[in-house]
């Protein structure tokens, strides 16, 4: 998720997505996750105490409240907590069914799923929750109307869905099917076997369709506009504040596991801020902390340290306003990719428990399916920090383009730690590539996301949390004209591969995984088409009173439905 979902990641403290968007086990050892095995608690059990009302802290402001059109994290979590799929996440991020009543159907090809769905699931409104919701949506989504820039994770997914994308077939030709209020029939291209882990991301949430057409270029523009059929309803969100809350919702199926009455949040750009907030108990958990209170509070009681499945990287841009860049050089490519020492960076810079990388799929995600090796290791550094090859490629690169220097922009956000990580790689390229000069551009998250977009950029500060839990929710992103490769790379032997993995191996998963392997070699190894950095950790401090919140390898980052407060 276009973690791009902050993750979306230094975005909510480096910010992410988006993601967009676009993003195993948690591997946490937060306090607040290890109450999460009996975390379902009634506030009249007497187990949760006090009032039920838990602040918190976020660092980053909400671009949409349209699961459609959403491609970061801070948006994905909204939707974690107002919204519920036929999947959810638990607390050891397994999808386990919600608005499906259990197991759905499934044909001896493995591409035909029936799901029955629970008849006592309602909308905020009191609608039920029905399969049309579902057809609805995702019909929604593959419209090139739209304008979903997450389209693509229906793609080789649900049948007719590319034909949808490219304009050769209607909406309604997509193979999902309400054969009854409470049945849902999805027909799929080939065999997926990381289905249920998609089902769960926010793209594939359902949609009340009178309601969102009632509120027609208005719907998930504010919390008005929004409707939920999860555990909290969003309210007192004006489509651009810095504040806002959920809400119990009291037509929730499950609303009699929801302890939390109220949940404050509050957007503080500034680590400083955050802690004071915490420090003078106006807030029970602050977002990531910066280096410098990573540091300060690492072996205090409150301290609360998570390994995300989000991966970093700069991302380079290698057409602008239909002109090439410098960075379409492979040489130059390689020699920025090389000019930089990660270790330094997550030491000094971050402190938080983030890790250098030399790959884009993240450690902890998916595991070889003959040998259960990680991704990860068996992939290795494809990447490393190479000052001499650097000096080498660039003075071979500044050669090819007939320069003797070059000027670049670096995008990132405008938060306190976002600014710092700025400055390190200012320092560090300019420095070790003589002849560069970085300017840079620190803007709103909701900024960043757009320039990326538009491909307004020269190099920018990218993060990514997977989707699924399978290495394509990464290697995917950069196919030819994919909607969030943003770089205007394209290379034949890439989508071949990546297509191949999709379709042709489908169902043979040690050549998928070979596939896979050779792809993120390609991607990083030879194109360099970004400069991996580090997969995310991240520090919070949180109240001992806080209990049952639980932290995610992907999708939302977080769940509140089973927090409780025992004051």
């Amino acid at each position: 998720m276009k973690k791009s979902k902050y993750y979306l990641f230094i975005v909510l403290a480096m910010t992410l997505v988006m993601v967009l968007s676009a993003c195993g086990g948690s591997g946490s050892d937060s306090d607040s996750k290890s109450d999460s095995d009996d975390s379902k608690k009634d506030a009249d059990s007497g187990e949760a105490s006090g009032e039920q009302v838990f602040n918190m802290i976020e660092t980053a402001e909400i671009p949409t409240g349209d699961p459609s059109l959403a491609t970061d994290a801070a948006s994905f979590i909204v939707f974690g907590q107002t919204m519920e799929g036929l999947y959810i996440l638990d607390e050891s991020d397994t999808p386990v069914p919600a608005i499906a009543d259990g197991d759905p159907d499934i044909s001896e090809d493995g591409k035909e799923y029936t799901f029955k769905l629970r008849e006592d699931a309602e909308w905020s409104n009191g609608d039920p929750v029905t399969a049309n919701d579902f057809v609805y949506s995702w019909q929604r989504a593959v419209d090139p109307d739209t304008g979903s820039e997450y389209a693509y994770m229906f793609s080789g997914i649900i049948e007719n869905a590319t034909e949808i994308m490219n304009g050769d077939k209607d909406p309604e030709d997509l193979k999902v099917e309400a054969e009854d209020d409470f049945t849902l029939k999805v027909t799929l291209e080939q065999p997926v076997e990381y289905l249920d882990s998609l089902l769960a991301f926010g793209t594939y949430l359902p949609l009340n369709e009178k309601f969102v057409e009632e509120q027609g270029d208005k719907f998930g523009t504010n919390s008005d506009t929004m409707l939920a059929n999860g555990p909290f309803v969003l309210t007192d969100w004006d489509g651009s504040g810095l504040t806002w809350k959920y809400e119990r919702n009291d037509n929730y199926y499950d609303k009699d596991n929801v302890a939390l009455d109220e949940v404050n949040v509050q957007v503080s750009k500034e680590p400083s801020t955050a802690v004071n907030l915490f420090e003078t108990d106006k807030a029970d958990r602050t977002a990531a902390l910066s280096a410098e209170y990573a540091q300060q509070y690492q072996n205090d009681e409150n301290a609360s340290t998570f390994e995300e499945g989000s991966s970093w990287y700069l991302k380079f841009n290698q057409e602008r306003d239909g002109k090439d860049t410098p960075l379409a050089n492979e040489n130059i490519r390689k020699a920025i990719a090389m000019a930089f020492d990660k270790q330094a960076y997550t030491d000094t810079v971050l402190a938080n428990g983030s890790v250098p990388t030399g790959g884009l799929v993240p450690r902890g995600l998916a595991t070889n399916p003959e040998t259960d090796e990680d991704f990860r290791e068996e992939s290795g550094d494809l990447m490393g920090t190479d000052l001499d090859k650097a000096k080498e490629y660039w003075e071979k690169g500044l050669e090819e383009l007939g320069e003797k220097e070059i000027t670049l922009d670096y995008l990132s956000d405008d938060t306190e730690n976002a600014k710092k990580t700025s400055e390190y790689f200012q320092n560090q390229l300019e420095t070790n590539l003589d002849g560069l000069k970085l300017e840079l551009k620190n803007v709103p998250f909701k900024v960043r996301l757009q320039d990326t977009t538009k491909q307004d950029y020269d190099i920018v500060m990218h993060g990514w949390g997977p989707d699924y839990l399978d290495p394509m929710t990464f290697l995917d992103l950069f196919v030819t004209d994919g909607t969030n490769n943003e770089t205007s790379y394209s290379n034949k032997d890439y989508d071949k591969l990546i297509d191949d993995a999709k379709v042709k191996y489908a169902n043979d998963p040690e050549k998928r995984w070979e596939a896979m392997l050779e792809a993120e070699k390609l991607l990083i190894e030879e194109d360099t088409v970004i400069a991996p950095i580090y997969q995310r950790g991240r520090l919070v401090l949180i109240k001992p009173t806080v209990k049952g919140l639980e932290e995610h390898l992907f999708g939302p980052d977080y769940s509140l439905k089973n927090v409780y407060m025992e004051n």
